[in-house]
């Protein structure tokens, strides 16, 4: 049986991702109404404009639109790092956990994970594992990734002042740094500053308008001409050239207009499900750090397990992500302040079902 967002009869609250955000309603406008031509001869005007103000936004030259985030972040490896050299990533980022290890598989490099705190990479832990090296048997360091926000960790966001001092410690050795932003947008309603702000301390940067920006396809990536020149060339040879692209990359277009406003009340609504969970009982609930949208829960002493806890509140009508004893709630513009309080009493009915501890 397929599940829907929020809006079908039976009532589903779908807190499993941003990800299952539908296009709104001036988005379904805007498809209907793109101009459009053959993107990959570069005449679809729609992905050209989109591209423009890609590239305005996060203040690089240029921007290459692509079909997902994790195409965006292997295009980038591609473009800045030669088979067999390494990229350091935090220990819990995407690039490093969920994209099949395509950095291995297809570009011929290999991972230096470190660990983060709340997945904010330490200045000092990255100057000591770059490596750059001529001859002999060790890897040289090719590429620093930086993750803002950080998914597995929570949402979490890296402070435009640790962009910067990381960004030092790279340019010092000669590596360029690559920012995986498929949040980007919410690190800085966070951090309350513009995307280029955070921008300024990456040489790319990837990041997606179909996740809390609610567009229902796409990602960009951002950066200087000749990169994006490199950047091209190895989308090309992925698959990634697209034709009439402008059908989407309308809503794209949308997405970007104001975006901050909508995820601040995102954010928001993640804090007071927190908080919310938080009170049904500390000794059977424990949090990660909240500062954007994601929740990410853990249920210590939960008897029956959590995969028996998920499966519990599917059955309320609340589908959340399970990830091992991680429980995560991602809120988004489908949801409001009823989801979150009828979540909220779901949760309690499941863990503590008969009003006492469970």
């Amino acid at each position: 049986m397929v599940m829907t967002v929020r809006t079908d009869d039976r009532g589903i609250l779908d807190f499993r991702s941003d990800t299952v955000t539908k296009p709104t309603a001036a988005m379904m406008a805007a498809i209907a109404h793109a101009e459009l031509g053959d993107a990959g001869r570069g005449d679809d005007p729609t992905v050209n404009r989109l591209e423009e103000v890609s590239a305005r936004v996060t203040g690089k030259d240029e921007a290459l639109f692509l079909p997902s985030g994790t195409m965006g972040n292997l295009v980038a490896v591609l473009s800045h790092v030669a088979a067999g050299e390494e990229i350091i990533v935090e220990a819990g980022a995407h690039i490093y956990n969920s994209e099949l290890a395509s950095f291995a598989a297809v570009a011929g490099v290999m991972a230096r994970p470190l660990a983060g705190d709340d997945g904010v990479l330490d200045p000092i832990k990255v100057k000591a594992a770059i490596k750059r090296v001529g001859n002999g048997g060790v890897a040289s360091t090719g590429l620093l990734c930086v993750e803002n926000s950080h998914n597995s960790a929570g949402g979490t966001v890296t402070s435009v002042e640790r962009m910067a001092a990381l960004y030092q410690v790279a340019k010092v050795a000669g590596i360029p740094v690559h920012l995986d932003g498929a949040r980007l947008f919410n690190a800085a309603a966070f951090l309350g500053c513009s995307a280029a702000d955070i921008c300024r301390y990456a040489d790319s940067v990837m990041f997606c308008v179909s996740k809390g920006l609610s567009a229902p396809i796409g990602s960009l990536l951002a950066g200087d001409k000749a990169f994006i020149a490199r950047a091209r060339r190895k989308a090309r040879m992925l698959g990634g050239v697209m034709r009439q692209a402008g059908v989407i990359a309308a809503a794209g277009l949308v997405a970007l207009e104001d975006p901050l406003p909508g995820l601040r009340r995102d954010h928001r609504l993640a804090r007071l499900l927190a908080e919310g969970l938080a009170g049904i009982d500390p000794h059977l609930v424990r949090l990660e750090t909240v500062q954007t949208n994601i929740v990410n829960c853990y249920l210590d002493h939960f008897p029956a397990g959590l995969p028996t806890f998920s499966a519990a509140l599917k059955d309320r009508g609340i589908l959340v992500n399970q990830t091992g004893a991680k429980a995560r709630f991602v809120l988004h513009r489908h949801l409001d302040e009823a989801a979150v309080e009828a979540c909220l009493a779901s949760v309690a009915a499941t863990i503590k079902p008969s009003g006492g501890s469970a």
